[in-house]
Order: C-alpha cells, then structure tokens, then sequence
C-alpha cells in the first residue's frame, strides 16, 4: 500500500485534500457541547387532576398509570412525584443513545392504555406526553422594571408570543415556564348560600360546563324547505363567555315565586390566573421565567445564539414596561472550555514544531512532518461525523493528544528516510525501503497509544458525568433561591 501511493505522489495529494475538505465541512456542521451525550434521555408524562391531594393523585393516577409504561423498551428506570396540588409527574429515563422520538411514541401508547381507568376530570384536564432532555440550555426573565405589568400579564405574554417561537427553533427540546399564570375564570363560591340553598360544588360547575360553551345553532332555510324560500342563512349565536359579568349573570336555579338565583348570589367571578402554585422572581421583581432544554444531539451554541437572535427581534415590538434578560447560559461555558481547548491545540503544534526542527536539525524535514499534521488532525473531524461524534472538551483533548502521536510517526518516517539516503539510496529508494521497515512498528505504535488514549478518555469522561451531575445539583440549589416549584 505504502509503494502504490509512493509512485503515484499526485494521487495521494488529492487524497489528502478530500481529506481537508470533508473534515472542513464537518467542523462547520458537527454539535459542539461542553461533553459528550452521557446524561441519558427523558420522556415526561404530566397529568393534573384539579382539588386532589397527592394520597388521591398516587392512588387512582400513579398506580395506574405506572402499571402500564412499566416494562417500556430502553427504559433504565422511572420515578414520580404526585403533588399536594393535583399534579402527577413521571420521569421515564433511557438508554444513553435511545431513539427519543420512538420512545416518545411508545410512553404515549401506553398512557393511552391507562387512560380509561383515570378520573375524568384529570383526563378532561390534560395528559401531556413529551421528550425531554436534562440538558438546561438557558433561562429567560421576562419582566417589567416599573412593575407596571403583573406576573399574569407577564405570564400570558410569554405564552403567547414567545414560547412557541422559541419552541420552533432548531435545536430546542422543549420549554418550560416557572410562575406560568394562564388567564382563567375564577369563582370564590360562598360555601354558607351554597349550603343554605341546597347546593354543591358541582351544581355550580355543571352550571358553568351547560353555559359556557360554544353552541351549532344549525341554519335558516335549509334544504328542503318551503316553497319560495329564496335564501338560507347561518345562524350566529353568541359562543363563550368573555367576562366576569356575564359568568356573574348566568342561572343557577329558578325559585318557586318566579324569582330567578344567579351565580353572582352565590359566588363572585373574576379574571385571574389558574393557577398560583409557582413564582418567579428577578433581583426581587415578579418575572415569568422560561427554561429552555436543548435537542439531544443538537449544537447548543448555535441554538443560543438563534434564541437570543428571536429575542431581540421579538423585545423591537414589546409593550412599555416588558425587559427580558437571559439569567443563566450554559454555553458561555462551552465557548470558554472549547476556547481553551483550541489554544492548547496551538500550543500543542508550535510545541511540536519546534521539537522537530531541534531533532532533525533541518527546515526541509521539519516542514515535511508539519504537512501531515493538518491533514490528520482536520479529517478527524470527518470521521467525528460519520461515528456521531460531537466537538466536546473530551474529543478535542483527544485531538490535541493525536497530534503527538502523528507527529511522532512522521518524524520515524523522516528519520529513516534519512538514514537510508546517507547510505547511498536515492530518494525514492530510500523512500520504498524505510516504509518496509517501519511500516508494521508504526501501525503497532498508533495502535498502543489508542488504546491508552482510549483508557484515558473513558476516565474522563466517567469524571465528566459526576462533574455534570454536580453541575446538575449546583443548579437546582442556584434556581430554588429564584423560584419555588
């Protein structure tokens, strides 16, 4: 192999500059993240069931719904929390490397199986089924200086007009928002008229569900109608109610005498949010924050910098009194740790450099090892593509390593063309004969080093995931001084 390339010098350059290019293309296209995909993947399931305690929620929700996900394909383990308020959480966790989307699909058929045994009104409230990653991109405060808007507004706004986009952009896994207050009708019922009048909590919300709704009032002059009718009309009626008054106005129960009880009688509406079970806070103003987690897989530095990018051109048409300020990005300490992976891997060359010309003691044979060096190095980022490899702290200390080790065999190469040519062979001769000689102690070197370099990377990155499981733990504690959950 080494002859055939050799005799055919122009055949071998333009290998190596397919070589350069893909591996070009590849760093401009490859995920940079601060280290490899060692935090394994999550599928969350939500469900709400309104007024139940957490006993109620594990005892008609979580045993039923945990009987059917359990034994799910990939899945490592699952934990749930059910919640004072009604709420039921579970954490489904995957193999590293798992389909997520396949995943996903699996986790929501088998909630659906659970789904006729779960109360109604859980169910009529929602079951969200989504992927999730761990990994926490960034945290957005939305909020108003002058606290001329309050944290419904704030919330509704975010809802709205931000999180969707942002749930669009390439990258993002799914969004989350601490202190999300959805506009809702509330009733502070009286519980003494109710009680006086003969009525329950649910007269009252079977009066709101029979009510407030939206009605197909059908057509006027439908086929077939009399003869001569000449046009045919759709009836408009007035759908869902929009305000306090009219929920205040609606019929509760008509009175022997004729007199008529309305809800106003009994409770008292109003426009508020839904609900009030969290809170964010910015330097002590209320804010709606928005977590973003990013796409397993996906560049987290071009993913900020596309949120960011949204963000200032969606803050050019905010109303009077709204800021938004990014609290917490983690790719500020990607771009720092990739940085300095870049200057050690610049340190690393013109180290190397200066070794070489020291050894060999010429410029011609230090030049000719520094030409293998680039198209080494850069290809590998062609291989990192094909493998599915990300740029990370751990692979680019790899490729700093790398560089003495393809260093090390030019330089075997060099020196034993050297020797040969001192010996009388021509060039090309001595070429042919020292590749002979040090081709098989090359290949058992680069091996070698490998497998130490091997070794050595999976202790990094065992160390990688307890430092980023302490990452992990240092956020929490940082978050729960801004927000209660």
């Amino acid at each position: 192999m080494a002859k055939f390339f050799i005799h055919r010098p122009v055949f071998a350059i333009v290998i190596s500059l397919v070589i350069l290019i893909a591996g070009g293309i590849s760093i401009g296209v490859l995920p940079i993240a601060q280290y490899p995909q060692i935090t394994p993947p999550t599928v969350e399931v939500e469900i709400n069931y309104p007024g139940a305690n957490a006993e109620t929620v594990e005892q008609s929700i979580a045993t039923n719904v945990e009987a059917e996900v359990n034994g799910a394909e990939n899945m490592i383990y699952m934990s749930s929390k059910s919640s004072s308020d009604g709420r039921y959480l579970l954490q489904c966790t995957f193999n590293v490397g798992t389909n997520l989307d396949l995943a996903n699909v699996d986790i929501n058929n088998r909630v659906n199986k659970a789904q006729p045994k779960l109360p109604k009104e859980a169910v009529a409230a929602g079951i969200s089924v989504k992927k999730k990653s761990p990994d926490m991109l960034l945290v957005i405060s939305l909020y108003s200086p002058d606290k001329s808007l309050d944290e419904t507004f704030l919330s509704n706004y975010a809802s709205i007009n931000l999180v969707d986009a942002i749930a669009r952009t390439s990258g993002v896994g799914s969004t989350m928002i601490v202190g999300q207050r959805d506009y809702a009708m509330r009733f502070w019922v009286r519980p003494d008229k109710l009680a006086k009048l003969g009525l329950t909590g649910s007269d009252i919300a079977n009066v709101i569900q029979e009510q407030n709704l939206v009605a197909a009032a059908g057509q006027v002059g439908q086929p077939p109608a009399a003869a001569g009718t000449q046009f045919q009309y759709s009836v408009n009626v007035k759908g869902r109610l929009t305000d306090a008054e009219e929920f205040e106005n609606m019929i509760v129960r008509t009175l022997p005498d004729g007199s008529i009880l309305r809800m106003k009688d009994v409770s008292h509406a109003e426009l508020s949010a839904k609900s009030y079970t969290s809170f964010g806070r910015k330097d002590g103003i209320p804010s709606t924050l928005i977590i973003v987690y990013q796409l397993p897989g996906a560049n987290a530095i071009q993913t900020a910098d596309s949120i960011r990018k949204l963000l200032e051109e969606t803050a050019e048409s905010f109303p009077p009194g709204l800021e938004y300020r990014v609290s917490l990005d983690s790719t500020e300490f990607v771009k720092v740790a990739i940085h300095e992976v870049f200057l050690a891997l610049r340190d690393a060359i013109i180290l190397v450099l200066i070794v070489v010309f020291v050894f060999l003691g010429s410029i011609r044979a230090t030049f000719i090892p520094m030409l293998a060096v680039p198209v080494s190095l850069v290809g590998t980022f062609g291989a990192f593509m094909v493998l599915g490899f990300s740029i990370n702290t751990l692979t680019m200390l790899g490729v700093v390593l790398a560089v003495g080790i393809v260093v090390d065999d030019a330089i075997v190469v060099v020196e034993a063309v050297e020797h040969h040519i001192q010996h009388g062979l021509a060039p090309l001769a001595a070429t042919e004969k020292a590749m002979e000689e040090v081709s098989g102690p090359v290949v058992a070197i680069a091996l070698v080093l490998c497998a130490v370099l091997c070794r050595f990377l999976s202790w990094g990155e065992l160390s990688a995931s307890s430092t980023s499981s302490s990452l992990s733990r240092f956020r929490f504690q940082f978050f729960s001084q801004r927000w209660s959950l």
